[in-house]
């Protein structure tokens, strides 16, 4: 079973920088895409950013400017550079693999999560 782990997470001031990674146990086939989702107290989980097989990339319109989406194939690892954080980007942030399994189909592997607090 794949495991994935995040780090990266903590207590910011405004205005300051993160960088979350999340790593896998072990080598994952056929990816489809990698994403960083987020959860704020008594609210959604919602997708912050993901980047394809292809590399292609995509933003919440919340965090477009400010973070930055990459991957290390080699390393099974995806990274979330944030900037210019605000109090609004305190979540937890998950990362999420959906990798394609013969037999199953697309499959999702979540990390058990990382807590960004941004205040002062």
């Amino acid at each position: 079973q794949v495991q994935l782990v995040e780090s990266g997470g903590g207590l910011v001031q405004p205005g300051g920088s993160l960088r979350l990674s999340c790593a896998a146990s072990r080598s994952i086939s056929n990816i489809i895409v990698m994403e960083w989702f987020r959860q704020a107290p008594g609210k959604q989980r919602e997708l912050v950013s993901s980047i394809s097989n292809d590399g292609s990339t995509t933003y919440a319109d919340s965090v477009k400017g400010r973070f930055n989406i990459s991957r290390d194939r080699a390393e099974n690892a995806v990274y979330l550079q944030m900037s210019s954080l605000s109090p609004e980007d305190t979540a937890v942030y998950y990362c999420n693999v959906v990798a394609m399994i013969t037999g199953l189909g697309p499959t999702n592997y979540w990390g058990q999560g990382t807590q960004v607090t941004v205040s002062s």
